[in-house]
């Protein structure tokens, strides 16, 4: 029988602990180790390789007297390596409101979604003057949802916001006036001095997502 390769055996352990810990919540090392019938010695090391990637946390308990027992839980990245049906759910939705509602009420909730999106980035850009602080917060905001966000200076003097990423890309694909309202949202947080056009279009095959920015002729 040809030998699995150690660094094989490290995995499958570890992904063994990920799933002990999401069936079974936060755990003591000793209980990790029972349940994989490893030692507690193998369960530690693998923790702090865990530990080092981000996947687990721990939060150090005392209960009654002598030291505090230290519980293991799965973070946020530790829980993206499980199945998530968020997009095929939002297909789905998106896919009922016309057949319930009507465009009429696909529209109303791309306007909602909209809204609500824009009153929140006001806030964060309020107080900032100039479309060089504004585009950088925006940036920034966008960045922070996902969506790999950055600002390029062109030789022609215009700016352009990239997007690398399209955390959303599921959902635009099947309602393009999510793409169109974005569009909108900018160029009305950036004010009626600028002019912003869609240069890249991911939906349309593009590597990435970029507007133009530049002053309003």
């Amino acid at each position: 029988m040809t030998p699995v390769p150690l660094d094989h055996l490290a995995d499958r352990t570890a992904d063994r602990l990920l799933h002990a810990l999401k069936s079974g919540g936060p755990q003591v090392a000793a209980n990790l180790a029972d349940r994989l019938s490893i030692t507690p010695s193998a369960v530690r090391q693998h923790l702090d390789r865990l530990l080092a990637l981000g996947r687990v946390g721990f939060e150090d308990r005392r209960e009654g007297v002598g030291r505090p027992r230290r519980y293991w839980h799965l973070t946020a990245e530790g829980q993206t390596g499980f199945p998530d049906g968020h997009a095929e759910l939002a297909l789905e939705l998106l896919a009922a409101v016309p057949a319930l509602f009507g465009k009429d009420g696909l529209e109303a909730l791309v306007a909602a979604r909209t809204a609500a999106n824009t009153s929140r980035y006001r806030a964060a850009l309020e107080g900032l003057a100039g479309t060089g602080p504004r585009l950088a917060a925006l940036a920034r905001l966008r960045a922070a949802e996902g969506f790999m966000a950055e600002l390029v200076d062109e030789a022609d003097g215009d700016i352009l916001l990239v997007q690398n990423h399209c955390p959303i890309m599921a959902a635009a694909g099947a309602c393009r006036g999510l793409c169109q309202a974005e569009l909108a949202m900018f160029a009305e947080l950036l004010g009626p001095g600028i002019e912003i056009q869609r240069a890249e279009h991911i939906a349309a095959g593009d590597r990435r997502c970029s507007y133009r920015v530049r002053p309003a002729a």
